[in-house]
């Protein structure tokens, strides 16, 4: 990765991945609290926890990114550097 963009593309592929893995942790639901609000499903989230899922999701990016961003710009590995899994047949 040469510029700026490459390098934002890949952290947004990161974050948004991240974010689809966090969301979940620490998700407490209604029917955890067992304080189900009248015409919604007891599995709907009990508050907001966005704000704590998007700072999760930022700083193990940002790790994720680091240790990416070692392998390929300082140690020089690429895809080339990794085992065949398929045989070659020529």
């Amino acid at each position: 990765m040469t510029g700026w963009i490459p390098t934002v593309a890949v952290y947004f592929v990161i974050w948004w991945t991240v974010l689809f893995i966090a969301l979940p942790f620490g998700l407490k639901t209604q029917d955890d609290d067992k304080n189900v609000t009248l015409g919604t499903e007891a599995s709907a989230p009990r508050g907001p926890h966005m704000l704590r899922a998007i700072i999760i999701t930022t700083i193990l990016a940002c790790i994720i990114y680091g240790a990416f961003y070692y392998l390929t710009r300082v140690l020089g590995l690429g895809f080339d550097d990794f085992p065949k899994f398929v045989p070659d047949y020529q």
